[in-house]
């Protein structure tokens, strides 16, 4: 414990903001530090991407043994939580222990729940996910590559236990929809593809190029083990995956779309509803939420469309957006362009709304070949730890008759500045904070500032063109949409078909991007839900500080005030920001005596 602490001193920079000033504190403090030492050991592949290489040579276990073991561990971290007078806890402790109990309670449920027989969503999965395992793992020593190798070797037995895992799902109706699930073999099938040449399979990519560290001897042995590992382990694996997937999975696939449809189901939803959006609110509640933001944007719409001087309805206006040629981009290098100017013109603009930015440069780069046909428009991926990459956002170049340029102001906002890259660089720059804050990520938080992002894209004049505004509404609608149709899909029965035509009619997505959403909803229930209720519970305490500090209200210290926090539960965001207004406002009232 001693030397992990010391660890955490290095990596953190100080334990300054939660050491334990009271003995409730010591012993809270005593009681994360442990857990997260132990999740680390549990989730190698976290470890690494958070900066600790004791465990570089594995990539953990996912088997039903584990789980019951995990379970049993976190049920005994929730005892001692329960056992802490909280009352006691310092200040940042008091924070610091709503948002772990939170952690771990959640982490409980789901593992009773048996969440994990679902290890993948439409867009995202275990076997797709770990192509980018060469993105995190240091390559700097022998021993580095030692280790990848040895994570290579691993891949069949890691494969395997998930196989169990989703063997286990099949036989209890712990499954996906199979509607969502046809085609998501694609990910294997490259990897299963590249046997005949390894120069396009990612797991093979730190073989191309040594740093200097490494003797050309040591290069030639590494690439050679590297390639054996690739071509015996990974891709028989993979390959072992995918005859699963199609004969004994996908066949068994549950035909119902809901959660609600699920073993516990709809206990699994209401976990689901908590845990992405920490609010207490109902399905109902978020749907009647939902339906009053709709109407409210659509009218906003219908200005909007007057504005471009386009005579028509709304349907025929949205109809010429996803058709006209001077939308579209003709190759991937002008959209990659295109994205790329609005960025830096952004970022222009940040010093004006912001006092702190992050030191973390952020780049611009296309979505991985392999899964970009399912996935969505854009994605930011954060920096490793270790300071030797940047954080990226992804675009998305495959059907560039899908990714419209006038959406790409506000997916440029939402996904790197001021939106994710600038909020999830800054937390992870806050080294003040413990660890199980610092590398989480809280969905209503941060899918909730990088959607209010977009709307404060207005105010710094990033919309160009009608149209570019449009593209916000649409983007806006979207998350809107998602509340009702989420909602509809796990709680009230809604359909594919119903849910599809929903999206189609009230946006200027493409037919491509409507369905790969509805997918996405249907197989990740709740996480939709987040984007929206976080916008305007931060756009609610906006409005409140304008009110408070009249006069005296500054737009920096506002960002400043809310992103200092890192990644908070949005019921924590509103007590805390709540409170730094009360004492902005104290101090403001000094000042003038």
């Amino acid at each position: 414990m001693r030397a992990f602490v010391a660890l955490l001193v290095f990596l953190l920079g100080s334990t300054g903001s939660w050491a334990a000033p009271s003995p409730a504190d010591d012993a809270f403090v005593r009681i994360f530090e442990a857990e997260w030492a132990w999740r680390l050991k549990q989730f190698p592949q976290l470890a690494t991407a958070v900066g600790v290489h004791d465990s570089d040579d594995q990539l953990g276990h996912v088997d039903a043994r584990t789980q019951r073991q995990r379970l049993r561990h976190l049920r005994g971290v929730a005892r001692d939580l329960d056992a802490l007078e909280t009352t006691a806890l310092s200040a940042p402790n008091q924070i610091n222990h709503t948002i772990y109990a939170s952690q771990i309670s959640n982490a409980i449920k789901a593992l009773e729940l048996k969440s994990y027989l679902l290890p993948m969503t439409s867009d995202s999965s275990f076997y797709g996910d770990l192509t980018g395992l060469a993105n995190t793992h240091p390559f700097r020593t022998v021993t580095d590559y030692q280790n990848y190798i040895a994570r290579l070797n691993a891949v069949g037995a890691y494969f395997k236990e998930h196989i169990a895992l989703l063997e286990e799902g099949a036989k209890k109706g712990m499954t996906l929809p199979q509607v969502v699930l046809k085609g998501r073999d694609a990910p294997m099938q490259a990897i299963i593809d590249s046997s005949a040449d390894l120069a396009g399979n990612p797991f093979f990519a730190p073989f191309k190029k040594f740093p200097s560290t490494i003797s050309s001897a040591d290069a030639k042995r590494l690439s050679a083990e590297g390639r054996r590992a690739i071509e015996r382990v990974v891709i028989p694996a993979y390959s072992e995956l995918k005859t699963y997937f199609n004969e004994r999975y996908l066949p068994r696939a549950r035909l119902s779309l809901g959660a609600s449809e699920l073993p516990n189901g709809a206990a699994y939803y209401r976990l689901q509803i908590r845990e992405f959006t920490t609010l207490s609110l109902s399905a109902d509640e978020i749907h009647q939420i939902g339906l009053r933001e709709v109407k409210r944007i659509a009218l906003e719409m219908e200005a909007v469309k007057t504005s471009a001087g386009f005579v028509g309805t709304l349907q025929a206006f949205i109809a010429f957006l996803r058709s006209d040629d001077q939308f579209y981009a003709k190759t991937p290098r002008e959209l990659m362009m295109a994205a790329s100017y609005i960025a830096k013109k952004i970022d222009g603009e940040l010093p004006k709304y912001f006092t702190v930015l992050p030191r973390l440069p952020y780049g611009v780069v296309p979505v991985p070949a392999n899964i970009a046909p399912y996935y969505t428009s854009g994605r930011y991926s954060p920096a490793p730890e270790g300071g030797r990459s940047a954080g990226f956002y992804w675009v998305n170049t495959f059907a560039l008759r899908s990714r419209p340029l006038y959406a790409l102001p506000a997916l440029t906002l939402h996904e790197a500045v001021p939106g994710h890259h600038l909020q999830i660089a800054l937390a992870a720059e806050q080294g003040s904070q413990p660890p199980f804050r610092r590398y989480s990520y809280i969905s209503a938080f941060g899918e909730g500032w990088a959607l209010y992002a977009e709307y404060l894209g207005l105010e710094m004049g990033i919309y160009e063109t009608p149209y570019e505004q449009f593209g916000r509404l649409t983007y806006e609608m979207w998350r809107a949409l998602r509340l009702v149709i989420d909602t509809g899909i796990h709680s009230k029965g809604w359909t594919r078909e119903q849910s599809l035509a929903l999206l189609r009619d009230n946006t200027a997505l493409s037919e491509l991007e409507v369905k790969n959403e509805i997918d996405r909803y249907i197989s990740w229930p709740g996480q939709a839900l987040s984007y929206k209720l976080g916008e305007l519970k931060i756009k609610e305490l906006r409005a409140f500080a304008e009110k408070t500090l009249g006069a005296d209200f500054d737009l920096r210290w506002f960002h400043d005030a809310v992103l200092r926090l890192g990644s908070v539960p949005l019921p924590v965001l509103e007590r805390e920001v709540k409170r730094m207004v009360e004492e902005e406002r104290g101090a403001k009232r000094r000042e003038i005596r």
